[in-house]
C-alpha cells in the first residue's frame, strides 16, 4: 500500500513540476513574449473580430467616465506598458486544461473576492500563495493527478454591482466597482470613477506576478514544507481525525521516496507552475493589454493567464462574449440556475467555434439543492452536442447571506453540501468534476462561518476585513481541499481513509 501511495504522489508531482525545468525537446514551443505593440497596430484574429469590436455592442456593468479625454490617455498609457503575461504561458496552461478535459487533471482557483490598493503587500500575496499550494498537495495525493494552480490575483480588482448608484441618508453616489474604478469611502471625490486607477492596477498587477514568480520557483513551494505547513494544520483538529489520517498518508509516502533514493530536493518537488486569472469586466483595461503574439499571429490578452465571464455578463450579444471570442487565452463562463441547457449551448459555441479542449471552462454556482435540479440537463445537453468544456463548481457565491446583525456571510457547511452535489451529479452523469473556484484568503480571517476554525455569527466582528464578500480564511480553505481530497480519492478508486 505504501508503494502505492507513494508511486501516485511520485507521478502526479508532475502538477508540482514547472515546464521551464524540462529539455527544450521535452517541452515544445518556447514562450514567446507577445508584441507590446498597441492593439489598433495590426490585423484581427478574425476577418470580423479585433481587440475593439466590443464597443460596437451593449457592455453591461461598465463604469460611465465623465472625460473621455482622460480615459483615451489612460488607454494609451496601457497600451505602451510590457505584458503582464506572455503567450507562452499561456498556451502552456491551455495545454493543462485540455488534459483536465479528459479527465487527467483537477483544476484549483483561489484568491480574494477583490484586490485593494491598500492591502497590497508581499506577505498578503505569499500567505494566499502558500495556502493555494497547500491545497494543491492534498488534491494531488487525493485525486492521483496533476493539480492546476490558479490564483484570482494581480487583476482580480474590479466587481459587478447590482445598482450603479449607492444611497446613503438621502445623498446618492455611483456604486463602489473596485480599486480599478473608484474607491470605497462615501464621498464624491472617492467615488468618481478615475480611468487612471487602471494604469495603477496595472503596476501592482506587475509587483504581484513578480512575487508570485520568485515563490514559485525560489524553493518556496518545496514540497516537504509544504506538507510540514498541512501538519500545523491538522495538530489543531482531533487525534485521530480524518484529516490526521490523510496527513499520515502523505507523510508515509514522502519518507518512502526518499528511502527508495527518490530526490525530493530536485526541481519537480521545489518549483511549481502558478497560473493567474480575474474576471473579464473593465473591456478598456483589458483591450489595452490585448497584443498579437508575434510568433503565432494569434491575439492574447496579456492581462492575465485566463478569463472569465461573469454570470451579470454574459449575455450572447453582449461586449464581454465579443471581446473573449476573439482573445487566445483560455476562458471561463459562469452559470447559475438562471441558464437553460439551450442557452449554454449557444454561449459555448461562441466562446469556442472550434470546440478546442481546454479552451472553455463552466464554472458552476447554483447552492446544493439546484445544482441536483438543474446540472444533469446542462450536461446532457453538453454531452448530445460532443462539446469539449471543463466543468469546474463554484460553491461560494450561491451561499451567501447576511446575518440578523446585516453582516454578509457564506456558512462552510453550505459550501461543503454545494460541493458534494457537484460531485454527485457528475458520478451519476459519467462526467469529469474538473475543479473547484473559491474566494479565500491565507489570512485568519473571521468572515465565512463554520469549519475546523470555529468562527460563529457572533465572532465575525472579530476580523471581518473584505472589501467585498466574504472570504474563506486559510483553515477553512485548507479543509476544504482535505473533502474534495477524500471524495477524489474514491472516485479513482483509491480505498477511504479510515
Amino acid at each position: 500500500m505504501k508503494f502505492a501511495l507513494a508511486l501516485s504522489l511520485f507521478v502526479t508531482a508532475q502538477g508540482f513540476s514547472p515546464r521551464g525545468t524540462m529539455s527544450n525537446t521535452q517541452r515544445g514551443p518556447q514562450l514567446n513574449v507577445a508584441t507590446s505593440a498597441p492593439p489598433s497596430a495590426t490585423g484581427a484574429a478574425s476577418a470580423d473580430w479585433d481587440p475593439e469590436s466590443w464597443t460596437n455592442m451593449v457592455a453591461n456593468q461598465m463604469p460611465v467616465y465623465d472625460d473621455p479625454e482622460e480615459l483615451q490617455a489612460a488607454v494609451n498609457k496601457l497600451e505602451r506598458c510590457s505584458p503582464l503575461v506572455f503567450a507562452g504561458e499561456v498556451r502552456t496552461l491551455h495545454e493543462n486544461l485540455a488534459k483536465a478535459c479528459q479527465g487527467n487533471g483537477f483544476l484549483l482557483m483561489g484568491g480574494d473576492c477583490a484586490e485593494a490598493f491598500n492591502e497590497f503587500n508581499v506577505d498578503h500575496v505569499r500567505d494566499t500563495f502558500r495556502v493555494i499550494l497547500q491545497m494543491a498537495l492534498v488534491l494531488t495525493f487525493g485525486s492521483a493527478m496533476p493539480v492546476i494552480k490558479v490564483g484570482r490575483m494581480a487583476g482580480q480588482f474590479a466587481k459587478p454591482r447590482s445598482d450603479p448608484d449607492e444611497v446613503r441618508d438621502g445623498v446618492s453616489l455611483p456604486s463602489y466597482r473596485g480599486d480599478i474604478i473608484n474607491k470605497e469611502e462615501f464621498t464624491a471625490e472617492a467615488r468618481r470613477n478615475d480611468p487612471f486607477n487602471m494604469v495603477e492596477a496595472y503596476h501592482q498587477s506587475a509587483q504581484t506576478l513578480n512575487i508570485l514568480r520568485a515563490f514559485s520557483t525560489g524553493g518556496y513551494a518545496d514540497i516537504s514544507r509544504l506538507h510540514a505547513w498541512n501538519l500545523d494544520f491538522v495538530e489543531k483538529s482531533d487525534e485521530g481525525s480524518r484529516y490526521r489520517k490523510f496527513a499520515d498518508k502523505v507523510d508515509e509516502s514522502l519518507r518512502f521516496m526518499k528511502a527508495c533514493g527518490v530526490d525530493t530536493g530536485g526541481a519537480a518537488f521545489t518549483k511549481t507552475d502558478f497560473f493567474t486569472a480575474h474576471e473579464c469586466l473593465l473591456l478598456p483595461y483589458e483591450q489595452a493589454l490585448t497584443r498579437k503574439d508575434s510568433t503565432t499571429g494569434r491575439w492574447y490578452d496579456c492581462s492575465a493567464h485566463m478569463l472569465w465571464v461573469g454570470e451579470r455578463t454574459r449575455q450572447l450579444d453582449g461586449a464581454h462574449l465579443e471581446f473573449t471570442r476573439g482573445i487566445g487565452n483560455p476562458l471561463g463562463v459562469k452559470i447559475s440556475d438562471k441558464c437553460s441547457p439551450e442557452e449554454l449551448i449557444r454561449i459555448v459555441d461562441t466562446m469556442n467555434p472550434e470546440n478546442i479542449p481546454g479552451r472553455l471552462t463552466i464554472i458552476v454556482r447554483m447552492g446544493a439543492e439546484k445544482m441536483r435540479k438543474n446540472m444533469p440537463g446542462l450536461i446532457r445537453a453538453v454531452q448530445r452536442e460532443g462539446k469539449s468544456v471543463l466543468w469546474i463548481s463554484d460553491p461560494v457565491h450561491g451561499n451567501t447571506y447576511k446575518t440578523e446583525s446585516g453582516i454578509k456571510t457564506r456558512n462552510f457547511e453550505k459550501i461543503r453540501d454545494e460541493l458534494r452535489a457537484f460531485f454527485d451529479v457528475h458520478d451519476e452523469m459519467g462526467s469529469h468534476p474538473g475543479g473547484v473556484h473559491i474566494e479565500m484568503t491565507g489570512e485568519d480571517v473571521t468572515e465565512c462561518t463554520g469549519g475546523l476554525s470555529g468562527v460563529t455569527e457572533a465572532s465575525l466582528v472579530d476580523r471581518y476585513h473584505t472589501y467585498c464578500d466574504p472570504r474563506l480564511n486559510g483553515a477553512q480553505a485548507l479543509e476544504l481541499a482535505f473533502l474534495i481530497a477524500e471524495r477524489m480519492r474514491v472516485r479513482t478508486g483509491l480505498p477511504p481513509i479510515e
